[in-house]
């Protein structure tokens, strides 16, 4: 899992370092799949959905813009100045596999859309620090809770991070609320994708005609941040990160 997490890494830093103006979300695409096919690794993205009757999903990474939460479409959508996007992908290394995500300004953004993702950011980086042997999955979600509330966003309401190892989404759910102490206890060998979404609005939800692309129902501003992280003897070893 740590080979799949570098591997999500460097599609992350790539396809940062190519966002900006004019850029479309179909080119962000295709270079998540050079990074792929260089590391010799395969998508957990590509074609998901196919497996229970759904519609496969096209790209290898999701390219969520502006009022976009999750699962946006890679395509011909240009990026335009003062946009935010959202990249969300996944990496399998010998049937291992590794999800993360970040949300990115397009040029200049503005103040609200920074600190927007700069509370996602944070809780994600307080849920990390909750994965810690002994505590447990109620600890990991009231992180999350907590950031966004004291700072007045919505926290998305019906998705939410899950356990991965052999499959990108195993057992447990890992909600973005939650009541301290309480759930499962966190031991040494789990492995979470841990997941915040928030909103400058209201958490309130809808999914496209895609069958994917899910949005603000209000058309507020949406960021994702995500890594994935595993409960280790000495404390929480983010495994999609360099």
């Amino acid at each position: 899992m740590r080979r799949a997490g570098r591997v999500v890494a460097e599609m992350h830093d790539e396809i940062r370092r190519a966002i900006r103006p004019g850029v479309t979300t179909g080119e962000l695409d295709r270079i998540g799949r050079e990074v792929l096919a260089r590391r010799g690794a395969t998508s957990n993205f590509l074609g998901y959905g196919a497996a229970w009757g759904g519609t496969p999903y096209p790209g290898v990474i999701c390219a969520s813009v502006n009022d976009v939460i999750v699962h946006g479409i890679p395509g011909s959508r240009v990026l335009e100045e003062g946009d935010i996007v959202g990249i969300d992908c996944g990496a399998i290394v010998e049937g291992w596999h590794g999800d993360a995500a970040f949300t990115a300004g397009v040029g200049t953004i503005a103040p609200a859309a920074k600190r927007l993702i700069e509370a996602t950011e944070q809780g994600l980086a307080a849920a990390i620090e909750a994965m810690r042997s002994g505590n447990t999955l109620g600890d990991v979600g009231w992180a999350v809770q907590q950031v966004a509330e004291q700072a007045g966003y919505g926290i998305v309401d019906g998705y939410s991070g899950h356990g991965i190892g052999r499959a990108m989404h195993e057992e447990p759910d890992v909600p973005n609320v939650g009541r301290a102490g309480r759930g499962p206890t966190l031991e040494p060998g789990v492995v979470l994708a841990i997941e915040p979404m928030f909103t400058h609005g209201l958490p309130d939800t809808a999914v496209l005609a895609d069958g994917w692309t899910v949005v603000t129902e209000d058309g507020s501003l949406a960021a994702h941040s995500e890594h994935t992280v595993a409960v280790t003897d000495h404390g929480p070893e983010v495994l999609t990160r360099p």
